[in-house]
C-alpha cells in the first residue's frame, strides 16, 4: 500500500479546507468565506482499498491555517503551526487562486518558504473555472518556471472538478509504506473537537463580516447518553458590543446560530442534540497567551 501524509497549505480562503473537503466526500474542515476560518491543524484521511494486485492507497491529508503576516498572537500561531507542517510531511501540496493578475505578495512568501525545503510539492492552481484559458496557461508557466514544483494542476475544489486527477498525481509521488488509520477513518479530530468548529462556523456565517475574527468557541460539556448527546458550549467574544451583536435582537441571532449547529451536529453524529450556548466576553483573549492556551491553541 502507498501511504503518506501531505500539508495542504496557502494564503488564507484560498480553498483549502474546501479541497480536503471534496477529496474526503464529506465535511469535516469548516469553510466559509471569511480569511483564517481555520486555525487549527485537521487531519483528513482518504483510503483507497486494495483491489487485486493493486495495493491500494492511504493519504493523510493536513488542512492549515491559512499563511499569512499576523497581527496578533492568534494569528502567530496559525502562521507558525502551518509553517511547521511543511517539515513534518510526504508531500506539500500548495493551493493558490486569484492568479490572474499574476504572483501575489502572500503566495511569494510561500514560495520563499518552499524553496528552502527538499519535500516534494505539488501546486494546484485552484478556482480554474474563473480563469480563461490564456489567464491559466500564463499562471501556469509562471509557476513552473520556478522549479519548485513536481506537479502543477488545475482544480475547482467547490464543484470537485479534477480531484481525482489531484488525487492521482499526489498517489504517485509516495511510496509503499504501513497504514496509519482504519480504513472507515476520515479524521483523527475528536467529535467534541468538531462539534466546536461546527459552532463556531454558523457564528461566522451569521456574523457576516461584524464580528469573526473575535470570536472562540469552547465546549464545556460534551455529554453523550445512548439516545441524545447533551452539548453546552461558551461563544467567546472580545467586546461588550459584540455579545449584543451576537445574541442579536430577542435572542434571535443566537436562537439561529445554535439551530443551524445543532442540525449539523446531529448529522455528523447520528443522533439527538440538545444544545445550550452562551456568550461571555473575554476581552482581547487574541493576545493573551494564557486564554489562547486554555481554549485550545497552545502557544
Amino acid at each position: 500500500m502507498k501511504t503518506g501524509f501531505i500539508g495542504i497549505v496557502g494564503r488564507p480562503n484560498v480553498g483549502k479546507s474546501t479541497l480536503m473537503n471534496a477529496i474526503l466526500g464529506e465535511k469535516i474542515a469548516i469553510a466559509t468565506d471569511k480569511p483564517q476560518t481555520t486555525r487549527n491543524t485537521i487531519r483528513g484521511i482518504y483510503t483507497r482499498e486494495a483491489a487485486g494486485e493493486d495495493g491500494g492507497c492511504q493519504m493523510v491529508f493536513i488542512d492549515t491555517p491559512g499563511i499569512h503576516r499576523p497581527k496578533n498572537k492568534l494569528g502567530s500561531y496559525m502562521t507558525d503551526i502551518a509553517v511547521n507542517t511543511l517539515r513534518e510531511v510526504d508531500v506539500i501540496l500548495f493551493l493558490v487562486d486569484d492568479v490572474a493578475g499574476g504572483l501575489a505578495a502572500g503566495d511569494k512568501e510561500i514560495l520563499e518558504l518552499l524553496s528552502q525545503s527538499h519535500t516534494k510539492k505539488v501546486l494546484a492552481i485552484n478556482k480554474m473555472d474563473k480563469l480563461d484559458p490564456e489567464a491559466f496557461r500564463l499562471a501556469y508557466e509562471t509557476y513552473e518556471r520556478t522549479g519548485l514544483f513536481d506537479a502543477i494542476v488545475g482544480t475547482n475544489a467547490e464543484k470537485g472538478h479534477n480531484v481525482d486527477t489531484l488525487l492521482r498525481i499526489l498517489e504517485d509521488l509516495l511510496v509503499e509504506g504501513p497504514m496509519y488509520f482504519p480504513a472507515d477513518m476520515v479524521t483523527d479530530r475528536a467529535e467534541r473537537f468538531l462539534a466546536g468548529e461546527i459552532i463556531r462556523e454558523k457564528v461566522l456565517m451569521y456574523l457576516s463580516d461584524e464580528v469573526p475574527h473575535g470570536v472562540a468557541v469552547e465546549i464545556e460539556l460534551f455529554d453523550e447518553k445512548p439516545d441524545i448527546t447533551n452539548i453546552n458550549a461558551v461563544i467567546y467574544c472580545e467586546k461588550k458590543s459584540h455579545k449584543g451583536i451576537l445574541i442579536g435582537r430577542d435572542g434571535k441571532k443566537l436562537k439561529g446560530i445554535g439551530k443551524s449547529a445543532r442540525l449539523e451536529i446531529e448529522a455528523l453524529l447520528g443522533t439527538k442534540i440538545y444544545l445550550e450556548l452562551w456568550v461571555k466576553v473575554r476581552e482581547n483573549w487574541r493576545d493573551n497567551p494564557q486564554a489562547l492556551r486554555s481554549l485550545g491553541y497552545r502557544t
